[in-house]
């Protein structure tokens, strides 16, 4: 099912390694074994094969995206904008580890917030806040630094 769903062959252990792991942790969770373990394990490698793809979307898009910054760096206005990477870079070392935590998995893996909350076992709305306040912290520190 994992070769199906388009995983590269180079993966696959990998994702029967999770199939497996998933039925494990189903067991140590007390639940019954499902009826037919075949059906079940094809729609859980279907489950895998997709997030696999969406995350090497999100992989994509953040490589196109520091490409990007690469290639506004190397311009004329270079200087602004690695003095502008450079602020950010250091107001996310200020950031206590909680906010910065999100951040990092919203704005660079691209991240949705609901993945983030399930990835941290928090709410959305914690995730949400979390984002706010790093957002608003982050503004405030480069407009006090007149780098925007």
């Amino acid at each position: 099912m994992l070769a199906l769903g388009g995983v590269p062959h180079a993966d696959l252990p990998d994702g029967v390694q999770q199939v497996r792991l998933k039925l494990l942790e189903r067991a140590a969770d007390g639940r019954e074994a499902p009826r037919d373990v075949s059906a079940w394990a094809a729609v859980v490698a279907s489950n895998l094969a997709m997030d696999w793809h969406r995350a090497r979307r999100r992989q994509e898009r953040l490589g196109e995206r520091l490409a990007e910054l690469w290639r506004e760096t190397t311009d004329e206005d270079g200087a602004e904008s690695r003095a502008l990477s450079m602020a950010v870079a250091q107001g996310l070392g200020e950031l206590p580890d909680a906010q910065r935590q999100v951040v990092v998995l919203r704005f660079y893996a691209d991240l949705p917030v609901r993945a983030i909350a399930a990835e941290l076992g928090i709410p959305e709305g914690t995730v949400k806040s979390r984002l706010h306040t790093a957002v608003r912290l982050l503004r405030a520190r480069l407009h006090e630094g007149e780098v925007v």
